[in-house]
């Protein structure tokens, strides 16, 4: 078996493919290529057009977080900060406008949560030790405690307009 690298973009859309628990990227892979073990690999189908534009299209929200929640990458995940900054940085990924409109308006009583730049956060606290978020233009505090965590990210999915059963198995996992 050989190793490959791909974009953390990539491997989203990659396991966004997942039909069942514990199938590989490989699988994955071949099924979507649908390129057989056997079969040599000059004569594997190139993608068709029609499959090229099913790539592009918006993705299904709950499907993406249900499948990072399934995902090895999130699993692996030991520390609740590291699942949070995941989540994050996918509920901005499936939204950054409804992301970036809650975020700007949370905030504690004397501490500012999320910011464009790391010096705002340090400037609201002594020990907010900001942390960027992945694939969007924000940093957040990160020296909260798990509750305070999950509040934040309950709040931005509210306003996103998941379920609440959804929030409530994101939140349980963080």
């Amino acid at each position: 078996m050989k190793t490959i690298e791909v974009d953390e973009d990539l491997y989203r859309y990659i396991a966004s493919h997942t039909q069942h628990i514990g199938e590989s990227a490989s699988d994955i892979l071949r099924r979507m290529l649908k390129f057989n073990a056997d079969q040599p690999v000059q004569n594997v189908q190139p993608v068709s057009a029609v499959e090229k534009t099913s790539v592009s299209r918006p993705r299904d929200s709950v499907r993406v977080i249900r499948e990072l929640l399934l995902s090895d990458d999130y699993s692996e995940k030991k520390k609740s900060v590291d699942r949070f900054m995941l989540i994050l940085s996918t509920l901005y990924s499936l939204n950054s406008e409804g992301f970036s409109q809650t975020t700007d308006a949370m905030h504690g009583r004397t501490r500012v949560y999320f910011a464009g730049d790391q010096q705002t956060l340090l400037a609201s606290g002594k020990q907010t030790k900001p942390r960027h978020i992945p694939g969007t233009p924000f940093w957040v505090i990160t020296n909260t405690n798990t509750d305070r965590k999950r509040n934040m990210v309950e709040q931005i999915m509210q306003d996103m307009q998941f379920s609440a059963n959804l929030i409530e198995k994101v939140c349980g996992t963080i």
